[in-house]
């Protein structure tokens, strides 16, 4: 039963985090100093809890001891598939996730819900294609498209581990 609990506490902590979720002057200013125009570009498009999302994993990466710029890219940039998605068809998915798919079958039928859960089904794909598209080294785009289940053997882990903790 304490799973339970504490699995819907982290399910209220990330709608929480979701609605109130900003990112400062001074972050897009540090951004601008490391980033490529194409990824700066990404960046802006995305929704912005998940600009703040990969901030917080890009900065988790960091405190690991992950140097490499890409791979930092790819933690700040990895859910940039999700598009301009609200925190409606997300929560869906989150439940989906748990409970089974009966639910995702459900919250299709909600008006406007269709395109935003398949975003949210296929955003390691379209993620890691825009990564491509950008530049972004081939682990880097790897540990994108496998961010469900990583197979890296340097960074996977711990690609994982932030993007779970944040």
């Amino acid at each position: 039963m304490g799973w339970l609990v504490s699995w819907w506490a982290s399910k209220v902590r990330q709608l929480r985090q979701h609605l109130g979720a900003r990112v400062t002057p001074q972050e897009r200013a540090g951004l601008a100093a490391w980033l490529r125009p194409a990824e700066l570009a990404l960046f802006e498009q995305m929704h912005p809890a998940d600009r703040r999302h990969g901030l917080d994993v890009a900065a988790h990466l960091r405190a690991a001891g992950v140097a490499d710029r890409d791979v930092l890219a790819a933690g700040l940039l990895h859910d940039c598939g999700k598009g301009k998605t609200g925190p409606g068809p997300r929560i869906a998915w989150s439940l989906g996730e748990h409970y089974g798919t009966w639910v995702l079958r459900i919250a299709q039928r909600v008006p406007g819900w269709k395109a935003p859960l398949e975003r949210l089904r296929t955003h390691a794909e379209t993620s890691a294609a825009a990564l491509e598209t950008a530049g972004l080294s081939a682990r880097a785009v790897a540990l994108v498209r496998e961010q469900a289940a990583p197979s890296d053997p340097e960074y996977g882990v711990r690609f994982a581990a932030a993007d779970e903790a944040c």
